[in-house]
């Protein structure tokens, strides 16, 4: 699966990966002892506009090429880049940047254009306000006078509480103090654009060819082939080049049809990665021959979930045959208790174990939008901040495990009681059973096909076949990625149930996962038949007006992180209650083989410099041993702790007295 960051996922096979790009490597050694690392992708990027797009077909693309002020270190920190120095006011609302003098710009031929400089910022972000990007979201409402500009309610872009001070200071002024404000550096929204090349590219930069746009990251982009490959090769000219160990990166196009062909090209001595599927012929051979280089991946932020279409209006691909039965599943869809009971139906367990198989089933699994652990308050984590809250929705709450690696939802006599109670009152309504759900799933993934049927089983076993069916509708990856992943509005988004599209966040706090639903602006309302400001009735009978107005009071909270977590927790706890969401798992938990040297990644749970950035990559040349590896991440674990703790506690000295 996909980073990341916050980013509107792939699904299907983008399940069979531990990121979007990543899921099979492979090292190999030239004539000129050049070291390639090869890996698979499984989504073709629209566009590599990396401003404009916050999709993971791009961003974990453009990553290995373009920098922002920010990366992550191995250890989750949030340290320079472009940025050698920086400094924030003692009101929180001023951060102030100086740029590397080093730092420079270089066309797709690896030719030098330009100085990297301060300017290239403001540009940046002028082109996000002005070619309306996906990802405004992420710092309109942070940067000040900026959603003026975005309104129209001035053209002057001179307002925006962005300055180049010199040719490398560049300054931000902020609305209001935002503790994670350096964590959104790493997004590439407010990466720089050199406003000369932009302005030569016109409508062309970024359109999907290398030499659309420059580069001044480890890598350079040299080729893109649809649904084939894509070739970068080492930047020597890049700043950071001496801790760059690959000389280059090879994505291969897979479809997820065929995925023995991952571990037999591993114990061919092609790939370096590979993922296992223990319910395919090949684990048994891998069992055999490398049972003590079997490793599981750890759980990370991205978080894929199900959830419901509240006004749908395409009816391309379906399984109905009337408007009479249209009608009834709408209705059905915004009755919470039905919500409620399809969440309570669903075999979570089942579901993974499709991928991971029996032994890992549960590795994965998540039961929250936000990540239990994704912050913590004192010795409280969020999912225990969550727990409390959901007490006071209903007793059928009292029980349920938010914790991840736990099939805290499923609960058969919990569905049953639920769905009692939604079809009394829909038939109230005169709606008919039995409510047919639409559930399109890429017919070339094996896997993803797999997983859908199973949804589709544990849901009419636990509420009965008379009462809810759920249709599989198979498609081909055009007509499902245009009618889920790359439609455009609420009314292209052609299902009533959608089943594995993801999230990851964009910066460290709840608000960066939970305001995808927010009426104003939110990214992911689409994906629930809502356009941004919709003035849809769905909006009021799924009670999103309620929930938008618990995210406003929550953030309200800007200083004080322990009341900020509390409010947040709350707004996690109604989207639980709602129902609107179905939490599945994450990517990670799952087995693999790999030649990849433990802990050399980049790690970070938000933006695109985390674990899909491979500046610090290294490949050894025989598979890493379980018992290694485990104890490496242990070890890991414990350093984590502690640069964490000496990364937070040096944050103090960056604040103007």
């Amino acid at each position: 699966m996909v980073n990341k960051k916050k980013l509107f996922l792939t699904a299907g096979v983008a399940l069979l990966s531990t990121s979007v790009l990543v899921a099979c490597g492979k090292s190999e050694k030239s004539a000129s002892n050049q070291s390639v690392y090869s890996y698979i992708y499984a989504a073709d990027p629209d566009s590599l506009d990396y401003i404009n797009t916050q999709r993971a077909s791009t961003g974990d693309i453009i990553t290995q090429g373009v920098d922002g002020l920010f990366e992550n270190d191995k250890y989750g920190n949030v340290v320079g880049s472009l940025a050698k120095d920086w400094k924030v006011s003692a009101d929180g609302l001023t951060y102030t940047y100086t740029l590397r003098d080093d730092a420079k710009w270089y066309t797709s031929e690896g030719e030098e254009y330009a100085d990297v400089t301060a300017q290239d910022f403001v540009t940046g972000l002028k082109h996000a306000a002005d070619s309306q990007s996906d990802a405004l979201y992420v710092v309109q409402n942070s940067i000040k006078g900026l959603q003026d500009y975005v309104d129209g309610k001035t053209k002057d872009f001179s307002t925006v509480g962005v300055k180049a001070l010199d040719d490398k200071t560049v300054q931000y002024t902020l609305n209001q103090p935002e503790s994670y404000w350096n964590s959104k550096l790493t997004y590439s929204v407010l990466f720089p654009v050199n406003e000369e090349f932009l302005k030569s590219q016109g409508k062309d930069f970024g359109k999907v060819d290398p030499s659309s746009i420059l580069y001044n990251g480890p890598f350079i982009l040299k080729s893109l082939t649809a649904k084939s490959s894509v070739v970068f090769e080492k930047n020597p000219n890049y700043f950071d080049a001496d801790k760059v160990k690959l000389d280059g990166i090879k994505l291969t196009y897979y479809d997820g049809s065929d995925s023995d062909s991952l571990y037999k090209n591993f114990a061919d001595g092609v790939y370096s990665f590979a993922r296992l599927f223990p319910n395919k012929p090949s684990y048994k051979e891998a069992l055999k021959n490398y049972g003590d280089n079997i490793v599981y991946g750890l759980q990370d932020a991205t978080t894929y979930f199900g959830r419901f279409n509240l006004d749908r209006s395409a009816y391309k691909f379906t399984a109905k045959t009337s408007d009479k039965q249209k009608e009834d599943t709408k209705a059905a869809i915004l009755n919470k208790d039905f919500r409620q009971a399809i969440n309570f139906a669903l075999d979570r367990t089942a579901y993974s174990s499709q991928l991971a198989g029996e032994d890992a089933a549960t590795k994965s699994l998540r039961n929250m939008l936000v990540p239990p652990t994704f912050v913590t308050s004192g010795e409280k984590t969020f999912g225990d901040l969550v727990k409390e809250q959901l007490a006071s929705f209903g007793e059928e709450w009292s029980d349920v495990n938010l914790e991840d690696a736990q099939d805290g939802m499923y609960n058969v006599e919990k569905a049953k009681a639920e769905f009692a109670k939604a079809k009394e009152a829909l038939q109230a309504q005169g709606v008919e059973f039995p409510i047919r759900l639409d559930a399109p799933v890429d017919q070339s993934s094996e896997v993803a096909v797999q997983q859908a049927s199973s949804i589709k089983q544990s849901i009419e076993a636990a509420l009965g076949s008379e009462n809810v069916v759920v249709d599989v509708i198979k498609e081909s990856t055009d007509d499902y990625d245009n009618t889920t992943y790359f439609a455009e509005s609420a009314a292209q988004h052609d299902y009533d149930l959608y089943l594995t599209g993801g999230w990851g966040p964009d910066y460290q706090d709840p608000s960066t996962y939970l305001e995808v639903f927010d009426l104003e602006q939110g990214g992911l309302l689409q994906t629930i038949g809502l356009d941004p400001k919709s003035t849809s009735p769905a909006v009021a009978a799924a009670g999103l007006d309620e929930y938008t107005k618990l995210l406003n009071e929550a953030n309200a909270n800007k200083t004080d992180l322990a009341a900020r977590y509390a409010a947040y927790a709350k707004v996690q706890a109604w989207l639980t209650d709602s129902g609107l969401t179905i939490p599945l798992v994450s990517r990670g938990g799952l087995a693999s083989l790999t030649k990849l040297v433990p802990n050399t990644n980049s790690y970070g749970a938000v933006g695109v410099k985390g674990d899909s950035y491979y500046k610090y990559l290294e490949l050894q040349d025989e598979p890493v041993k379980t018992a290694d590896r485990d104890k490496a991440i242990e070890a890991w674990k414990a350093e984590k702790a502690k640069s964490n703790a000496e990364y937070e506690a040096s944050l103090a000295s960056h604040v103007e007295k």
